[in-house]
């Protein structure tokens, strides 16, 4: 596999890493901790979002990464508009997660601390929104990412 095929292996990883673990947290682990009590279930879930967070700060610097990777290795003007339209999505949805990182999930994790499960439950909520968003804004993405030159 030479220079692009593994740039494009590395985006594809990255990507799969992001919207998937975003689709198990959305449609598995957010229900089946549903059925927990607050001060089980909030603990719980900012310690597992905390975690899947930090692979997703991974993946975010593996795409850009690969991504411009390979916009260098092939041209920057030898692509169609769905490149465009892909990076800018992924923008958004970086952009959308920054703003989770710094604002939501750090208030969840200090209301956990501080054992206030209103407010902690409230950021929680603003996650799974942001999440929500970043899922569906990811799932097209990559639908344009794969079939984009077919459209």
């Amino acid at each position: 596999m030479g220079t692009l095929g593994s740039l494009v292996a590395l985006h594809a990883i990255s990507a799969s890493v992001w919207v998937g673990g975003m689709v198990f947290a959305h449609f598995c682990l957010r229900p089946a901790a549903a059925a927990f009590e607050p001060a089980q279930r909030l603990p719980f879930m900012a310690a597992v979002l905390g975690r899947f967070f930090r692979f997703v700060w991974g993946a975010i610097l593996m795409l850009l990464a690969s991504g411009y990777g390979i916009l260098a290795v092939r041209g920057f003007g030898s692509f169609g508009v769905y490149v465009h339209v892909m990076q800018a999505t992924g923008i958004v949805m970086m952009l959308l997660f920054a703003h989770l990182w710094f604002a939501p999930r750090r208030r969840l994790e200090q209301a956990v601390a501080q054992r206030d499960w209103p407010t902690a439950a409230h950021n929680l909520n603003q996650i799974r929104v942001i999440v929500t968003i970043n899922m569906w804004l990811g799932t097209f993405t990559v639908l344009i990412g794969a079939g984009g030159r077919w459209l």
